[in-house]
């Protein structure tokens, strides 16, 4: 099919269409819903995710006294890149995993802490 000249091309793209066109339309609609199944799938996940850690962070103490938005506390959570206090950059899991410290007897949110700090502070 490699043609150099560009209406030779075309023409061969046009004729292939018209000759596979059934073909081509189911292959686009099983396409379209594979997507469409790994989008929702994603969505879910990352939903279960969001509520399995807000509700981890309830469990453990935080905001107890307080009022907080949990979903506006989570998306701050998820986005910062680095910690409060020694500015080491989160990278998952180990010393360098993101905190969210808290007052334990108030329930208060202080910071966002890499794991190592956190546990410094106490």
């Amino acid at each position: 099919m490699p043609y150099k000249d560009k209406e030779k091309a075309k023409e061969y793209k046009k004729e292939y269409y018209q000759k596979n066109k059934e073909y081509i339309k189911e292959y686009r609609e099983i396409h379209n819903e594979h997507i469409k199944e790994q989008r929702r799938k994603y969505n879910q996940t990352a939903k279960r995710i969001k509520s399995n850690r807000i509700l981890f962070w309830k469990i453990r103490g935080i905001g107890m006294n307080q009022y907080y938005d949990f979903d506006i506390i989570y998306d701050i959570f998820i986005n910062t890149t680095h910690c409060d206090l020694c500015k080491v950059e989160f990278k998952g899991k180990g010393a360098d995993a993101r905190c969210l410290d808290h007052c334990h007897q108030s329930g208060e949110i202080r910071n966002i802490l890499c794991r190592s700090c956190n546990n410094k502070r106490g």
